[in-house]
C-alpha cells in the first residue's frame, strides 16, 4: 500500500465550495470502475480551523497511475491548490508500526 497525507490551510473561496469540490471527487472515485476499491480517501480538518488534512491510500503503483490518468483527479489537484493558495504539501507516508 501506498499512503499519502496531503494537508493545506484553507486561504481562497467558501469552506461550502470546497466541501463540494471534496464529495465530487470522492464520489468520482468511488464511481471509477478501476479505481473502486483500490484507492481510499479521507478528508478530515481542525475543527473550527482552516486546516485540512487528506489521507490517500493507493493498492500499488498501477492504482497511482490510472488515478493520475483521470481528468476529475487533474481538476481536484487544481481545484486543491486554488484553495490552498498554492501552499499544499503531499507527504509519502511510511508505516512503522500498527495494530492487527
Amino acid at each position: 500500500m501506498k499512503q499519502f497525507l496531503i494537508k493545506y490551510r484553507l486561504e481562497e473561496g467558501s469552506e461550502e465550495l470546497r466541501h463540494q469540490q471534496i464529495d465530487a471527487f470522492i464520489a468520482a472515485l468511488d464511481g471509477d470502475p478501476a479505481l473502486k476499491g483500490k484507492i481510499s480517501y479521507r478528508s478530515m480538518r481542525v475543527r473550527g480551523e482552516p486546516d485540512y488534512y487528506h489521507l490517500a491510500e493507493a493498492a500499488d503503483d498501477a492504482a497511482v497511475q490510472a488515478l493520475q490518468s483521470r481528468d476529475f483527479f487533474t481538476r481536484y489537484t487544481e481545484q486543491t491548490d486554488v484553495a490552498a493558495g498554492g501552499k499544499v504539501e503531499v507527504l509519502p507516508l511510511e508505516v512503522i508500526a500498527e495494530t492487527r
